[in-house]
């Protein structure tokens, strides 16, 4: 892109792990959809737990559905507000047989994928728990990303 391009955007990626930090970040996601008449993709990143106990046959995955679908619905209401369009899909955040495969490669892989011009990703703060999936990704992503990216 050189100065005599506008700035466009097309699609808006925002990987989300159901957490309070990922709401917000759709919420900005939204706002810049909204800025250049552009969709919201929200690509929900299963966690290394739930990944392992789906594998396992520990975790019911009704019960990672009907969560994922729930976290989608919060944030469905969130972009109709806004009258911006929102497209959704789930997708492993780590593989028991990969080691490439980790968060941080899937959000880059799916910007790819769904040719997004714009990442918005939470930068939560490093906790004990396993809830969280994407607060290790964040700089990955911020320092791979061939899209610009906000991190909030």
């Amino acid at each position: 892109m050189d100065a005599s391009e506008p700035f466009t955007v097309d699609t808006v990626l925002a990987p989300v792990d159901g957490s309070d930090e990922s709401a917000t970040a759709v919420e900005y996601a939204v706002a810049v959809a909204d800025r250049y008449d552009a969709t919201v993709h929200a690509l929900f990143v299963l966690g290394r737990g739930v990944v392992r106990g789906l594998d396992a046959g520990t975790v019911d995955e009704t019960d990672v559905a009907e969560n994922t679908q729930g976290f989608f619905d919060d944030v469905s209401d969130i972009a109709a507000d806004a009258d911006v369009p929102l497209v959704t899909s789930v997708d492993d955040g780590f593989s028991q047989t990969r080691k490439t495969r980790h968060p941080g490669n899937v959000v880059l892989d799916t910007a790819d994928e769904i040719d997004a011009d714009f990442i918005v990703l939470p930068r939560e703060p490093v906790t004990e728990t396993e809830a969280e999936v994407l607060e290790k990704a964040a700089e990955y992503v911020l320092s791979y990303a061939s899209q610009p990216v906000l991190s909030v």
